[in-house]
């Protein structure tokens, strides 16, 4: 077509041969150029065919696969179920295969066959447990019968015993007048009630209530009397004979002082101190027993000048109580009963008329005097009957009624207080050996793996616990005070550190213990600068009521620093998926199973431990 459009434009006209020969060629070229058109289609279409073939075979192949492994699937499970079946027979605890061939005959054990074949050996132990229960089923028929014996001779010595006891309360009737000039069995009662009569009236209730609260609640509760007797009742004398006498010798001791030195100021100053101080003659003394045999020694006195009770505090127990380091202040008898009620330190007189008798002999607090004198806490003065505020409801009791409405909640305060000092005093001594002491109560309540540990345990003074930074929060917020007692435990995993401060009410485990982080890793941060720190702060501080325990929560400590653990270790797993991007091995191994590794703006972590799954989530 290109020649023949030349050869027009170079002046050729149509009926030229060339451009015929031209022509020809072309529609031979154009009609075998259609002929490769086709033959090309009929190529791919037969391309295709055979590919559609060959596809449908393959997949009638795949089918086939999938059944044979569908067939296989079912026969695996059904060997499986074959294989988990289990007997009755293996419920039964059989005897060893070594005692069987030692103990059955062989007409039983038959050791030829038994030996070489399993099923053959186990049905013969059965045989050999058939014939063992027959044998003793015998014997357990006849001990039965036996005890029948036993039993009915029993019962016919307690009828006979029955019988006597008329005749012996005929007997100890007829030897009350005995009993009576002897004074045998209640001589120590009668000598104390002879005593008890010259107690002063606080120290006599606080005497009688606790006899009655022993003998109705607690007989392990023992009260005694103490102190000079002569000089009580020489006290207790009507001074009426000896007044006049008094009045004029009175006169010339004044007449006498008036003659002396002023240089004696000083020491007449303190000598009306000792007497404004001056204890009764007579104590009281309740001991306090508890179930292992720990007692507490409680020291009542009087003070007759002042109108108020004063108690001192010992503990003697069984065992050593030297050993832990920290727990010092635990048994401390100037502290243990501090707080036994909210904001009680028994430090200042609760008689708001002392205050006007101290500033005319020149004593500016009580708390100076109270190593010596004891401590005038509020209870004790409700035990002795004692009342100084006329606003409340219970100024309308009498001394008895007010001594009985609050006894047995003291002496079961006091006893809890014996046991939780205990206890304390038991598992810091752990703590110091960097063991946490988890009771098997409380094993469900943290995972059966627990990688960081605690690495040391001490004790502070409120002065070193305030010079931390990360606790100036409860410092401002009044949730720690001087009366608390303050710890530092430290925990660490790998190159982590966890410093954890604690603040211990004395009201423990009734009051929990307040816990402040602060975490050295890749930095240093703690609850304010840090969520999930913060987070971990609350799970030790507010769910008091997963980590207490069995009651009365004597483990709530020793659960506290064990979930800071489990927490610790949630937090070093999930923060290093979290931060780092990086290759290669990780410091801290994905161990705990988690939900979700974080959550929220706050990537909070989750820290809440699911019995009996065993994963962690969010709350």
């Amino acid at each position: 077509m290109a020649e023949i459009q030349e050869l027009k434009a170079s002046g050729a006209k149509d009926g030229n041969v060339e451009i015929e020969e031209r022509r020809r060629q072309s529609s031979v070229h154009f009609i075998t150029l259609k002929k490769l058109n086709r033959l090309a289609h009929m190529r791919l279409k037969k391309g295709r065919d055979q590919t559609h073939e060959t596809k449908q075979r393959v997949d009638v192949l795949h089918l086939q696969l999938q059944n044979l492994l569908y067939e296989v699937m079912h026969l695996q499970k059904e060997i499986g179920k074959c294989l988990e079946f289990k007997s009755q027979h293996e419920e039964i605890e059989l005897v060893s295969e070594e005692e069987f061939f030692q103990e059955a005959p062989e007409e039983i054990s038959r050791p030829h066959v038994t030996r070489d074949d399993h099923h053959q050996l186990t049905l013969a132990r059965l045989d050999w447990e058939l014939e063992q229960r027959k044998r003793l089923a015998e014997q357990y028929k006849t001990s039965l019968a036996s005890k029948e014996k036993i039993q009915k001779a029993i019962e016919q010595k307690k009828e006979y015993l029955g019988s006597l006891q008329p005749g012996l309360q005929n007997i100890m009737q007829a030897s009350v007048p005995v009993q009576e000039y002897l004074s045998m069995p209640f001589e120590r009662m009668q000598k104390q009630a002879e005593v008890a009569r010259h107690l002063p009236p606080p120290l006599y209730v606080l005497l009688v209530q606790a006899s009655a609260y022993g003998q109705a609640c607690d007989k392990s509760l023992s009260a005694s009397i103490s102190g000079d007797v002569d000089e009580a009742k020489a006290l207790s004398r009507p001074p009426e004979d000896s007044q006049d006498d008094e009045s004029d010798s009175d006169a010339e001791e004044e007449q006498q002082n008036t003659k002396r030195r002023r240089g004696t100021v000083g020491v007449q100053l303190d000598d009306k101190r000792r007497e404004m101080l001056r204890r009764h003659p007579l104590s009281l003394c309740i001991d306090l027993k508890c179930k292992d045999n720990s007692v507490l020694h409680l020291y009542f006195y009087y003070l007759m000048n002042l109108n108020i009770l004063t108690v001192k505090s010992n503990v003697s127990t069984s065992v050593d109580l030297s050993g832990a380091i920290s727990a010092g202040d635990l048994m401390n008898p100037d502290s243990l009963l501090n707080c036994l009620y909210a904001s009680d330190l028994g430090r200042e007189t609760p008689n708001p008329a002392n205050r006007y008798q101290f500033d005319k002999v020149g004593i500016s607090t009580f708390e100076d005097y109270v190593s010596d004198l004891g401590h005038p806490y509020v209870w004790v003065q409700k035990l002795g009957g004692l009342q100084f505020s006329t606003d409340n409801v219970q100024a309308k009791l009498t001394r008895n009624a007010l001594s009985a409405s609050h006894m047995e909640r003291t002496m079961k305060l006091l006893g809890g207080r014996l046991q939780s000092r205990l206890a304390l005093h038991k598992q810091f001594s752990s703590l110091e050996h960097s063991i946490i002491p988890v009771s098997s109560e409380c094993q469900h309540l943290f995972p059966a793996k627990v990688v960081s540990s605690l690495t040391r345990w001490t004790m502070m003074s409120y002065q070193e616990f305030t010079e931390l930074g990360f606790v100036q929060h409860l410092l401002k917020a009044g949730l720690a005070c001087e009366t608390d007692l303050f710890f530092m435990a430290v925990l660490e995993r790998g190159t982590a550190r966890l410093l954890a401060a604690l603040a211990l009410n004395p009201r423990y485990p009734e009051v929990t213990p307040l816990f402040s982080l602060s975490l050295q890793w890749k930095g240093e941060g703690s609850g304010r600068t840090d969520d999930n720190l913060r987070a971990i702060e609350s799970e030790v501080n507010v769910f008091r009521g997963e980590l207490q325990g069995p009651r009365p929560g004597l483990q709530l400590l020793t659960n506290q620093i064990q979930r800071l653990c489990v927490c610790l270790d949630v937090y070093l797993e999930t923060e290093n998926q979290v931060c780092d991007g990086s290759e290669g091995p990780k410091e801290f191994p994905r161990e705990k199973m988690c939900l979700r590794t974080a959550r929220g703006p706050s990537r909070l972590k989750p820290y809440k431990y699911n019995h009996p799954q065993g994963f962690f989530s969010h709350r």
